[in-house]
């Protein structure tokens, strides 16, 4: 059985929106999300990853 190992980096591409704000995109996943500052797109950005592993517990900080 192949072992199963935890994701400890998500790459997200990141896109200025033509009607404002930014989108981001997750490479290699299924995690979109937009925000209209930086700032909230980084928290949505955590809230994005926690919604879709089932916790955001074990992520620390977007860069």
């Amino acid at each position: 059985m192949k072992e199963i190992k935890p994701v400890k980096e998500i790459i997200f591409l990141i896109e200025d929106d033509p009607e404002g704000g930014y989108n981001a995109q997750a490479l290699w996943y299924s995690i979109f999300t937009e925000g209209e500052t930086t700032e909230e797109l980084k928290n949505n950005i955590m809230d994005a990853v926690g919604c879709h592993f089932g916790g955001s517990e074990c992520w620390d900080e977007v860069l």
